[in-house]
């Protein structure tokens, strides 16, 4: 087995509970009879467990070791689903089990993301942990949302499922190779500190794309489909899990396309997949005014892609400006900035006694746009910065 595939597996599986929970928000507004703001706050409390696993992860691996790190915050994962399928029953447990999976998920992508890349010797590992991540998160909701569209204990199956799932993923870890070795004695709060995140292109290329990467997956697999609730009928949780796998399986090839272009040019992915958010999220305020199912289907393909496109040029910048000492931080702001996008169905929802989500969602597509813009420009000042200046009289 490589050597890599043991964190890459914590990123498939923390991932594969984190995103399962998509399709089913339509079980719980439908069966929970949970109003579409509280649901929305059920996906969207799980970046408040998120981020600060994403942002102390990283260090503290660099601190204490990649496997002693990411290890109990993998195990994590099969009590936050415990507490899920217990749900059923309260409430807040519901937001419990969301924080929980979402702090295992924060400190997964911020430490196996690294750690997979170190454990690569080809350079592909920006690529793997990305793909991997992407697996989990459509294998997830493809399984969870058939489980609970037709078989018993629909609020509980999905989890127990995810549980048998982890458990050899949580036991293969225990053997992970090491590729930090531990003894720093300064104190955490200086590692807390990323230099690199100061860095002009992490500021002009990397953060007015990121919130967009998740951004666009919540808009297709959150937004869309409580937008076809009418048009959908009994089928409400199967056509919500297609979109989702759609989403995701456009997403996973478009991360291989982002790479090809991405050696040609090194700007070029991030303004095509910003572009294609833009379209689908356009294509989504259609849906919004019709409930067009195949339009709907459309938007997944936009928005995914562009999910794809924008993650896999941010991860690749990161890799470009950290150094190896700051790369796990580095890679925690950026994953922090990113699922900043997970909060938009709670924004929109909340947004629409003053709008209907047709004119949101063409709003929400002016600021890509705007993110866009910022990015072309940031692009294009540093080519210019990098160009020597021409001596006065040599020009034509």
């Amino acid at each position: 087995m490589k050597a890599w595939v043991r964190p890459a597996a914590a990123l498939f599986g923390v991932g594969f509970g984190a995103n399962q929970f998509s399709p089913l928000m339509v079980m719980y507004r439908e069966q929970g009879h949970y109003s579409a703001t509280v649901v929305a706050a059920f996906f969207g409390v799980y970046v408040l467990g998120l981020a600060p696993g994403l942002l102390v992860g990283g260090p503290a691996s660099d601190r204490w070791g990649r496997r002693r790190v990411l290890l109990p915050a993998t195990a994590l994962a099969i009590p936050a689903s415990l507490v899920l399928a217990l749900g059923a029953v309260a409430e807040p447990l519901l937001y419990a089990g969301r924080l929980l999976i979402g702090a295992s998920m924060g400190v997964a992508m911020a430490v196996a993301t690294t750690w997979v890349k170190e454990l690569s010797d080809d350079g592909g590992g920006a690529r793997r942990a990305a793909l991997s991540l992407t697996l989990g998160f459509g294998a997830g909701p493809l399984l969870g949302g058939l489980l609970a569209q037709y078989a018993p204990w629909p609020m509980e199956l999905p989890y127990a499922v995810h549980v048998l799932i982890m458990v050899p993923v949580v036991w293969g870890l225990r053997r992970g190779a090491e590729t930090v070795r531990p003894g720093r004695t300064r104190p955490l709060w200086r590692d807390l500190r990323v230099p690199a995140a100061a860095h002009p292109r992490f500021l002009r290329l990397v953060v007015p794309a990121a919130p967009w990467v998740f951004g666009a997956a919540a808009l297709s697999y959150a937004v869309q489909p409580a937008l076809l609730t009418g048009a959908s009928g009994a089928h409400g949780l199967l056509v919500a899990t297609a979109i989702t796998v759609v989403s995701l399986a456009v997403g996973f090839a478009a991360q291989s396309a982002a790479r090809t272009i991405d050696r040609r040019s090194a700007h070029a992915s991030g303004r095509i997949g910003l572009g294609l958010v833009i379209a689908g999220t356009l294509v989504a305020a259609g849906v919004a005014a019709t409930a067009s199912i195949p339009l709907a289907f459309g938007g997944a393909v936009l928005l995914g892609g562009g999910y794809g496109f924008v993650l896999l040029a941010g991860l690749q910048e990161v890799q470009r400006i950290a150094d190896p000492e700051h790369l796990a931080g580095l890679t925690a702001v950026f994953y922090s900035i990113t699922y900043a996008g997970f909060l938009l169905p709670v924004v929109l929802s909340a947004l629409t006694p003053l709008a209907g989500y047709p004119v949101l969602l063409v709003a929400v597509a002016a600021v890509e746009t705007v993110c866009l813009v910022l990015v072309w420009a940031g692009a294009r000042g540093l080519r210019d910065a990098r160009r020597p200046a021409v001596p006065v009289g040599a020009g034509s």
